[in-house]
């Protein structure tokens, strides 16, 4: 009975590895990549839209949106020891660093300011979180 079962998964496991390798899906165990397309209803061109890359842990660490010309933006995420958002790096179309922002955090864990300094490191903006609950 125990090699009855262990056949039937060793032939699940290697059906599950060959289905990945026809699909083009990759099966990481450290990240998870996805990445959307656009079909053209006429022509039928594929051009890449938006890719997304996620850490281990399932938080997104990476953000790139494309246009017909290719990259035109890339978003790089930090995490602090609580696993909440605490610099967010934004990159133009030739990856030259735009601006960043870093967070700060209510004790309920909800965004409470939001800084945005210049590629340079000089404050641009301060944006502060307001939560107001209204009673039904």
């Amino acid at each position: 009975m125990k090699k009855i079962v262990c056949i039937a998964l060793a032939v699940l496991l290697a059906g599950t590895a060959t289905w990945a390798q026809e699909t083009g899906k990759k099966i990481n165990k450290t990240n998870l990549v996805i990445k959307e397309w656009n079909t053209d209803a006429n022509s039928k061109a594929r051009t890449l839209d938006h890719v997304t890359t996620y850490n281990a842990n399932g938080k997104k660490i990476e953000e790139i949106e494309y246009n017909s010309e290719g990259q035109k933006w890339r978003k790089r995420y930090e995490y602090d020891a609580s696993g909440k958002v605490s610099v967010e790096s934004v990159y133009d179309e030739r990856n030259r660093l735009d601006n960043y922002k870093k967070f700060e955090y209510n004790e309920f864990g909800r965004k409470k300011i939001q800084y945005t300094y210049t590629a340079k490191g000089k404050l641009k903006t301060v944006k502060v979180y307001e939560y107001i609950a209204e009673d039904a």
